[in-house]
């Protein structure tokens, strides 16, 4: 039995060795860097819009729950300012608001009203890593409708460009 394992074993070494070399001759270091750097980056953008259950972080102790389930919070993408350093409406203290932002339309469980939500990111500090990242995307448009696209950094248009956190600020109702 020992020698059908080492026979088949030997065989199968073989013909492995055999595909690489013959795969090394037709494809070159570069192509397979690419070919390899394309997967790595194919990946890497997959991952982070993987759906995932946030319910396992909500806590219901003591009455406490999921800072990122208020109802303004129904389209943010970012920090909580209000766990930074700042409030629910305003920037912390050495950084600046964003000059453009995004919009969303969330709606008031106390009053059953809807309202336009605008959410500017916070600039010119590090973000506080203990700070809650919420990512909440209801009524998230593509990337080609720039005010209702919540995944870029809205600090590129402020001369600090560091993203901070992100405020809720109630427009109006919406119609």
């Amino acid at each position: 039995m020992t020698r059908f394992i080492d026979s088949f074993l030997k065989r199968l070494d073989g013909a492995t060795e055999a595909n690489i070399r013959s795969s090394a001759r037709r494809n070159g270091r570069r192509s397979f860097l690419a070919r390899t750097g394309l997967a790595l980056l194919g990946a890497a953008v997959s991952v982070p819009v993987l759906p995932f259950d946030r319910r396992a972080f909500a806590s219901t102790e003591g009455g406490a729950s999921d800072p990122c389930s208020y109802w303004r919070q129904c389209a943010i993408d970012g920090f909580l300012c209000e766990e930074s350093g700042g409030s629910l409406t305003s920037c912390p203290p050495g950084s600046t608001v964003s000059a453009v932002s995004w919009v969303g339309t969330c709606s008031n469980p106390e009053d059953g009203k809807d309202y336009l939500i605008s959410y500017n990111d916070c600039c010119g500090k590090p973000f506080v890593p203990t700070a809650t990242f919420c990512n909440n995307n209801k009524g998230e448009r593509p990337g080609y409708q720039m005010g209702l696209y919540n995944d870029i950094n809205w600090c590129t248009a402020n001369t600090d460009k560091g993203y901070h956190c992100t405020v809720s600020i109630v427009v109006g109702m919406a119609d």
